[in-house]
């Protein structure tokens, strides 16, 4: 939930839902959700985007069509001497990984992969293994997905 900053009013809010909801929407769509006509919701969208509380757009594919069949996440333990944005840098060059997070905690950081196979991430925690910085890693497999919000509470 976002507390009122002043900066955003219960249209902008009802815009970024909605947005979330379909990027795609016309704004003669978006209108009719939040009460405008298409000229004042196309200003409100640029004035949202100009502030950068919409960061982009993009379709949202789904992994195991592409193959894509195992995701994993993966803890990892790093030296004392890591180079965080070396690291971190290594770390998205590989495009097997979706997710970097910063975590407190015993780990540095914990990662989204998605693989094709068993073989496939064990290629990838081979990669992991070999950056620069890195102590040793531990991987949870995820074996369902019961819920993915794919958005951000606005309210």
């Amino acid at each position: 939930m976002i507390a009122e900053t002043g900066e955003l009013d219960e249209l902008d809010l009802q815009l970024l839902d909605a947005l979330q909801r379909n990027a795609r929407s016309t704004f003669a769509e978006l209108g009719s959700i939040v009460g405008l006509k298409p000229p004042a919701v196309h200003d409100r969208v640029k004035r949202l985007e100009g502030r950068g509380y919409v960061r982009g757009y993009s379709a949202q594919l789904d992994s195991r069509l592409l193959g894509l069949e195992l995701i994993a996440f993966v803890s990892c333990y790093t030296t004392p001497e890591c180079a965080y944005d070396d690291f971190t840098g290594a770390l998205a060059q590989m495009p097997e990984v979706c997710e970097v997070h910063s975590v407190a905690g015993e780990e540095s950081f914990v990662l989204k992969i998605m693989t094709r196979s068993t073989a496939h991430l064990d290629d990838v925690l081979s990669r992991l293994k070999a950056v620069k910085g890195m102590a040793r890693t531990k991987t949870t497999i995820v074996l369902s997905t019961p819920f993915e919000r794919g958005g951000i509470s606005v309210r």
